[in-house]
């Protein structure tokens, strides 16, 4: 019998000639065809609320037609969309603008670094500036960390695996416990400058730590400012490089530009990508203070840094920046969410261990870790797209764009709570006719 068009699976496409590395595609069968801030929409015209923007690389969602007019007008000019890193008019603004709309109200002082365009490349890069600063090999990380795909960072990352797909050794790294990794009543920075104190603890001098202060494919842990604050001090007492991993909680993913600001902390190096393109376009910082930017010309280089439309994009995203306003919408969006997720867990006590995260990215996290693929799933049926996260998927993971109406907002709320609802009361009858045969 000839197969239909009907017959045939929606990726078979993608099934014959894509990689079987690929994995989103897998959790979400739909072909996209179009998006709008928050939404999209698929070729069979179902609209679908986005809970992922694009891992956190669309905090000011898709098409924003801010940044789109933007793009447009300078592709329209002949503005150079490649460069490798020479001088270009769209560099030169974005570098101007995140100086005085970003680093000068903050006190911070840092060289921008552009390596290749994505999140590992920057950490990469950090990592390599941190050893060669200080002479130095070994890197201490953290439980639960995620820091990219590619070797180096690679090695920081905890999940085994991912690990495992590396194919060699991974060297060059101490993990150590992150914050409440044994419970609330244990201070693992004790533990941390114990080891760095004793010569015979096994853990050679680092060159840096390197920390995420909210770890977000970790499972939502996040550190408390004391932590982190303590962390910080280690630092400075050992000689030891601070970097900050702020590639998916930067850009305002936590309610402030850095993920670290709450704290107050001063990194030596900050990795930042995803959203800082603004548009959804490879881009990558790496920020450095002055005294540690020893590079030579050309030490660390990259075809694709100097991604042009990248700059246009990211510099117009900046302007959101400029006031306040932005954070006091994410404070009062933050606020709803962390009300919704507080009320289901309270709803379901024996089905949800608890409510993690900070700002626009925030969770359930299951007692059984199968439930949060099934509340993904349950979800995308009726048009919601949210992701899963920690070391055993436990994490039904909410991230909105920043920009997310807030009638769209509160009805993506409303399609998750009837999700959790159909798919806990689908179980517990299921339950109770098993029990009954």
């Amino acid at each position: 019998m000839k197969q239909t068009e009907q017959q045939v699976p929606i990726l078979h496409v993608f099934d014959q000639l894509e990689s079987e590395v690929r994995s989103y595609c897998r959790s979400f069968e739909a072909i996209f065809t179009k998006a709008n801030n928050a939404r999209l929409w698929d070729k069979e015209g179902k609209e679908y609320i986005d809970f992922f923007a694009g891992a956190g690389a669309l905090n000011y969602g898709h098409n924003n037609p801010k940044l789109r007019t933007k793009l447009v007008e300078y592709l329209m000019k002949d503005g150079v969309t490649h460069s490798l890193d020479m001088a270009t008019e769209a560099k030169e603004m974005f570098l101007t603008r995140f100086r005085s709309i970003i680093l000068e109200p903050r006190g911070l002082d840092y060289k921008l670094m552009f390596p290749g365009p994505t999140g590992t490349n920057a950490v990469e890069s950090a990592l390599k500036i941190a050893r060669k600063v200080t002479g130095r090999t070994n890197v201490i990380c953290f439980t639960n960390a995620f820091h990219g795909m590619s070797l180096g960072s690679l090695a920081a990352t905890g999940n085994s695996f991912k690990r495992k797909g590396a194919g060699v050794s991974l060297n060059g790294t101490t993990f150590l416990p992150y914050d409440n990794y044994f419970g609330n009543l244990i201070d693992t920075t004790v533990m941390l400058r114990k080891m760095l104190q004793d010569p015979g603890s096994g853990i050679d001098q680092p060159a840096a730590i390197i920390l995420e202060t909210l770890q977000g494919e970790g499972g939502l842990n996040e550190a408390s400012v004391k932590w982190l604050r303590q962390v910080e001090t280690i630092c400075r007492e050992h000689g030891i490089l601070l970097i900050v991993d702020d590639v998916q909680m930067g850009c305002g993913r936590t309610g402030t530009f850095f993920s670290f600001e709450e704290a107050g902390l001063s990194p030596d190096i900050v990795c930042l990508s995803k959203s800082i393109g603004g548009y959804g376009l490879p881009m990558a910082l790496t920020l450095i203070k002055p005294e540690y930017d020893v590079w030579n010309p050309g030490e660390h280089n990259g075809t694709f840094r100097g991604n042009n439309l990248g700059f246009v994009a990211a510099t117009e995203a900046l302007e959101y920046w400029r006031t306040k306003e932005l954070e006091r919408e994410i404070a009062s969006k933050s606020d709803a969410i962390a009300k919704f997720l507080h009320r289901m867990a309270a709803a379901y006590p024996e089905a949800i261990a608890g409510v993690r995260g900070k700002g626009m990215i925030q969770g359930l996290v299951f007692t059984n870790p199968v439930q949060a693929g099934e509340l993904s799933a349950a979800a995308f049926e009726r048009g919601v797209i949210l992701e899963t996260s920690g070391p055993r998927d436990e994490v039904a993971k909410l991230m909105p764009p920043l920009t997310i109406e807030n009638e769209v907002l509160l009805a993506g709320l409303d399609r998750i709570e009837a999700a959790l609802q159909g798919m806990l009361d689908a179980e517990d009858n299921a339950t109770l006719i098993e029990a009954s045969v």
